[in-house]
C-alpha cells in the first residue's frame, strides 16, 4: 500500500485534531507513557465500532473494559439519560433520595432474589464498591463485639481494583500492585481451592486463622484482570461450604462477570450458591456512565441496624446513586429484559470457540479457552505489548492484550461478521514471528 494509506484501506488524516494537544497534560492509566504508543484519538462510537479522528474505524473487541455490553450508543439508554437530564441530573444521597435510584435498587434486588441480597449501597466505581464491601465485612463483626476479625482471605491470581483496600486483596506477588506492598494492609492470599492440594491448603488456613478472618473474597468463575483464569463452579460451592462452616462472610466480586458475561446473568448462579455480599459494576449502565453497587444480605444489614449511631455505616461517595447513571442502569436492565442478551452471549461463545480454535496450533500458544462472551488465547510470552497492540490496530480491530494474554470480551450485540473479524485478526497476528 502507499505510504499515506492505512492498513485497513483508508487514507487517514495526517494531522491530529486540535484538542489532541491536551495529551501533554493527562496521565494515562496502566501506561509507561515514555515508551508506549500514543493513544488513539476517538471521535465517535456506534455498535461495536470505534471511529478515529484519522478516519479509520475499528471493531472493538473488549467493549471498553467489558462495560459496553449492549454496544455503543444504544438509543434506549441514550433516551433514558436525556430524559433524566431534563428532570434531575444529580442530588446528594445524604438525606435525599430519588426515583431513579430507588427503582434501580428494587430491580437489582429482584434480579438477585434467589441469592437473598436485599440491601444496595451505590458508588461510582468498582474499586470503591470493593472498599465498601471490605468495610462492611469488618464492621459487621465489630458491631457485634467481635474485634479480632479484621482480615480478608483472598486468592492468588485475583484482582479487585486499584484503591488501597482493593489492592490488598488482589494477588500480592504477580499483580501490578506489588510495588505497594509496604503500604497495604496485610491480608491472607492463597491459591483457589481447585484441586486436592489447594483444597487442603485452604482448609488448613481456615482451621488455623478463621477467628481472625472477617470474609472470603473471590471472583466467581473467572479471575479477570489477573489473567482471565477460569475455574469450575464447584470452587464456589467449596467456598460457600467453608464460609458457613467457619461462620465467615463470603464476598463475590461480580464487577466483571455480572450481567451475562459468563453465560448466566450472574456468574455465581451457575454454581447454585449465594454470597453474603456482592459487588456489581462495569456493564451495570451498559458502558455509558460510572456506577457500581455493593449488595448485602439481610443478616449483614441487621448488624448495622441499631440505636447506636456508632453502628452506622460511615461511607458516602459524593456522586453516590447519581441520577443519570441510575437512569442508564435502569435502561440497561430494560434491554436485558426485552432483548435476547443471554442467547446472544451463547452465540458469541460458539463463534469464539470456532474462530479461536486454530490458534491452538500456533507456536507459543499455551491454551485457548472460552466461557460465555470471554475468549482467551494464553501465550507463553509476549515480547512487546506495544507492538502487538499496534498490530491489531493495523488489522482494523481494537484488542488490548495484557501480561501474556490476548482476549476478547465483545459487546453482546456484535454482528457475526464483526466477531469473525476479531478472531481472524488474532489468528493472523499471532501467526507472525515478531510476537
Amino acid at each position: 500500500m502507499s505510504g499515506n494509506t492505512s492498513e485497513n484501506g483508508r487514507c487517514p488524516n495526517t494531522l491530529p485534531p486540535p484538542w489532541y494537544g491536551g495529551l501533554d497534560h493527562v496521565w494515562l492509566p496502566y501506561t509507561q507513557m515514555k515508551i508506549a504508543n500514543p493513544p488513539l484519538a476517538v471521535v465517535g462510537t456506534h455498535g461495536s465500532r470505534i471511529r478515529l479522528a484519522d478516519g479509520r474505524e475499528l471493531i472493538d473487541g473488549i467493549a471498553s473494559w467489558w462495560t459496553a455490553c449492549h454496544g455503543y450508543n444504544h438509543p434506549h439508554i441514550r433516551t433514558a439519560v436525556e430524559r433524566q437530564l431534563g428532570i434531575l441530573p444529580h442530588v446528594m444521597f445524604g438525606g435525599l433520595v430519588h426515583e431513579s435510584a430507588l427503582t434501580l435498587a428494587q430491580r437489582l434486588v429482584k434480579l438477585l432474589a434467589s441469592s437473598s441480597l436485599d440491601r444496595v449501597f451505590f458508588s461510582e466505581s468498582g474499586s470503591v464498591a470493593v472498599e465498601v464491601a471490605l468495610k462492611m465485612a469488618v464492621q459487621y463483626w465489630r458491631n457485634q463485639g467481635v474485634r479480632k476479625r479484621t482480615r480478608i482471605l483472598s486468592f492468588r491470581g485475583g484482582y479487585h481494583g486499584d484503591t488501597i483496600g482493593a489492592m490488598a486483596v488482589s494477588d500480592p506477588e504477580s499483580s501490578m500492585h506489588a510495588a505497594f506492598q509496604g503500604l497495604l494492609p496485610q491480608q491472607i492470599a492463597i491459591n483457589l481451592p481447585v484441586d486436592e492440594a489447594s483444597r487442603t491448603d485452604f482448609e488448613t488456613v481456615l482451621a488455623q486463622q478463621a477467628d481472625e478472618i472477617a470474609a472470603i473474597i473471590a471472583e466467581p468463575l473467572v479471575q479477570g484482570a489477573g489473567g482471565m483464569r477460569f475455574h469450575d463452579p464447584q470452587v464456589l460451592r467449596t467456598l460457600r461450604a467453608a464460609a458457613d462452616r467457619y461462620d465467615i462472610l463470603l464476598i463475590f466480586d461480580e464487577i466483571f462477570t455480572g450481567f451475562g458475561r459468563t453465560g448466566s446473568l450472574f456468574a455465581h448462579q451457575a454454581a447454585g450458591v449465594a454470597p453474603d455480599i456482592i459487588m456489581l459494576g462495569k456493564a451495570l449502565t451498559g458502558g455509558t456512565l460510572p456506577l457500581a453497587a455493593t449488595l448485602a444480605r439481610k443478616k449483614v444489614f441487621e448488624a448495622f441496624w441499631s440505636d447506636d449511631p456508632a453502628h452506622a455505616f460511615m461511607h458516602g461517595p459524593t456522586f453516590m446513586a447519581n441520577a443519570l447513571a441510575c437512569a442508564a442502569a435502569n435502561a440497561s436492565l430494560d434491554l436485558f429484559e426485552q432483548e435476547p442478551r443471554l442467547d446472544q452471549v451463547a452465540k458469541i461463545s460458539r463463534g469464539m470457540r470456532e474462530g479461536l480454535a486454530p490458534c491452538l496450533n500456533l507456536p507459543g500458544v499455551m491454551d485457548v479457552r472460552v466461557l460465555g462472551a470471554i475468549g482467551v488465547v494464553d501465550l507463553a510470552h509476549i515480547e512487546n505489548l506495544n507492538t502487538l497492540r499496534q498490530r491489531f490496530v493495523t488489522e482494523g480491530v481494537f484488542i488490548r492484550p495484557f501480561g501474556s494474554v490476548v482476549y476478547l470480551t465483545p459487546a453482546f450485540t456484535i454482528a457475526e461478521e464483526e466477531l469473525a473479524e476479531l478472531t481472524g485478526a488474532i489468528g493472523r497476528v499471532l501467526s507472525e514471528p515478531q510476537r
